[in-house]
């Protein structure tokens, strides 16, 4: 059985953090944990656990599912959910959009 890699899942964290424009201040708030707690958890000086993660996950606005992707055997289902889930939060007009870049691609 292979070891659960925290450093990717610290770099995903930080990776979806940054794409949505929040601080890691507002993390650790959301998250009830210091602000350097996120820090470490991102750099992959501490294991984050499991009530934490669901916590992150949760001011992130995604499923820990997606942050643990990559842990998964086949990864692909688990990203297509996250997709759809993000794009039930989009207006009909961004979903129109979505869906010709998708035709295009």
């Amino acid at each position: 059985m292979k070891e659960i890699n925290f450093s990717k899942i610290g770099r995903k964290l930080k990776e979806t953090r940054l794409s949505r424009g929040l601080t890691q201040e507002y993390i650790a708030n959301m998250a009830d944990v210091n602000t350097s707690h996120i820090s470490n958890i991102e750099n992959n000086r501490v294991k984050v656990s499991l009530p934490t993660l669901v916590h992150i996950c949760n001011a992130l606005d995604v499923t820990v599912d997606y942050i643990l992707s990559d842990e998964y055997i086949d990864p692909s289902s688990v990203l297509d959910e996250e997709i759809l889930r993000q794009l039930q939060l989009c207006p009909l007009k961004t979903k129109k959009q979505i869906l010709q870049i998708i035709q295009i691609l």
